[in-house]
């Protein structure tokens, strides 16, 4: 499919109401459990993806659309979510987030994105230049790669519960 900002922010619309189906209500060791050392449970991915409404991908969208000559992106830290405070309720990261995103997807359709502005590029530290049209795509795909994760983390839960029927569960053989 080629990218339309419109099918983009389709997904980027629905991420947090995915997310609040999925995971509010949920006892803490579905949201707490993760794969083993040095994974991430799917508490740790929703600290993730408000940091990253926080600090990421608008402050890279207003960089790229800027008339400033340094259009050079901050390195993201991709593990600040285990800096911060492991005692706010799922819930309430939940809830930060969708207000983040909303607040997001508003300023991102007051800055009129045309057609042509898709090309403008950024310089991201690791990748050197990177369009718009990436950098949005790479915000839909990260959020859909992060409910994927979330759904991977949560079925190894039971990998050993559902017996013999594991060898049709590709979820729990990646």
């Amino acid at each position: 499919m080629e990218f339309e900002l419109k099918k983009a922010i389709e997904i980027l619309e629905n991420t947090p109401l995915v997310l609040e189906s999925l995971l509010n209500g949920l006892s803490k060791e579905w949201i707490r459990n993760n794969e083993g050392e040095n994974t991430w449970s799917p508490y740790d991915v929703v600290g993730h993806l408000v940091f990253g409404e926080k600090t990421d991908w608008m402050v890279r969208i207003r960089i790229i659309l800027s008339d400033s000559e340094n259009r050079s992106f901050t390195p993201f830290d991709r593990f600040a979510q285990m800096d911060a405070d492991q005692n706010i309720p799922v819930k309430s990261l939940l809830d930060e987030f969708r207000l983040l995103r909303m607040n997001n997807l508003e300023e991102l359709a007051s800055l009129n994105i045309q057609r042509e502005d898709l090309d403008r590029v950024g310089v991201h530290p690791e990748f050197g230049e990177v369009t718009l049209k990436q950098l949005i795509s790479a915000w839909a795909v990260h959020d859909l790669g992060h409910i994927a994760q979330i759904s991977r983390v949560m079925a190894k839960q039971y990998t050993q519960e559902v017996g013999p029927w594991t060898r049709y569960m590709g979820i729990l053989k990646k």
